[in-house]
């Protein structure tokens, strides 16, 4: 079991920056791939970033690259998404996610097993 709890969301303005983290309990966390997904209102839910079991993989969904850095600190049980370049279109509710373990990067949803609560990122323009 892996209990996943998000901080770090707020509001800021565009161009602007913030650094989401996602603390997880639970001893399959280091052997787990980690994703950070979001939701808009009146969209679906949207994936944002994903990364492999030790951090030496990640993929970006396009609308991100090259703003977004995912990282995992294993000793902290901990992934972080740096979130730089804000837009107003990254408003949204963020998650982060656990997959079981042994598998690498992920960006279907239905893969993961395990969720936050999630965090608001408002961006105003």
């Amino acid at each position: 079991q892996v209990q996943l709890v998000e901080s770090g969301g707020g509001s800021v303005q565009a161009g602007g920056s913030l650094r989401l983290s996602c603390a997880a309990s639970g001893r399959t966390f280091s052997s787990s791939a980690m994703g950070w997904f979001r939701q808009a209102p009146g969209k679906e839910r949207e994936f944002v970033a994903g990364i492999n079991w030790n951090g030496g993989r990640t993929s970006y969904a396009d609308s991100v690259k090259g703003r977004f850095t995912f990282s995992r600190d294993n000793a902290k049980k901990t992934v972080y998404l740096q979130m730089n370049s804000l837009k107003s279109e990254d408003t949204a509710v963020y998650y982060c996610a656990a997959a079981r373990q042994g598998l690498g990067v992920i960006t279907n949803p239905s893969l993961y097993v395990y969720w936050g609560q999630g965090t608001q990122v408002t961006v105003s323009s």
